[in-house]
């Protein structure tokens, strides 16, 4: 089995390109790129907790919804190239089909997720703009 490669380093990137540009110069706290390490926080609370925060996040906040909704879909198209299907379903089920998956599968999809969080993070303080309350 060869290695391959799934472009987490150029999803990461695009996903902050397109947060960095919708944010423009909207005030600090509307911005959605500090949302990225609170994505990378919570990983560690499982696939869910993660999945469900753009919904917490939908009415009040849009703009950070939208990047967590975004990087969820960047993941399972992720998941999906590796031959691993996530459920990308309507609210009501979701929940129960991710804890639903096999823990190995929750693993990998934990591992990959960190990773792609890890990215979005790197990609997120390469694109401060300078000021130096651009991200937290």
């Amino acid at each position: 089995m060869g290695w391959k490669f799934y472009e987490l380093d150029r999803i990461a990137q695009k996903l902050v390109i397109d947060a960095r540009d919708r944010d423009g110069t909207k005030p600090k706290n509307q911005r959605s790129l500090p949302q990225a390490h609170k994505m990378r926080m919570a990983v560690a609370y499982g696939l869910e907790r993660f999945w469900g925060e753009h919904l917490r996040l939908k009415d009040k906040e849009p703009n950070k919804s939208r990047f967590w909704e975004e990087t969820w879909t960047a993941f399972v198209g992720i998941m999906k190239k590796t031959g691993v299907e996530i459920p990308d379903d309507a609210a009501a089920v979701m929940p129960e089909k991710l804890w639903a998956l096999d823990l190995e599968t929750q693993r990998v999809a934990l591992a990959v997720l960190t990773q792609l969080c890890d990215a979005t993070i790197w990609w997120t303080q390469r694109y401060k703009t300078g000021s130096l309350d651009d991200v937290d």
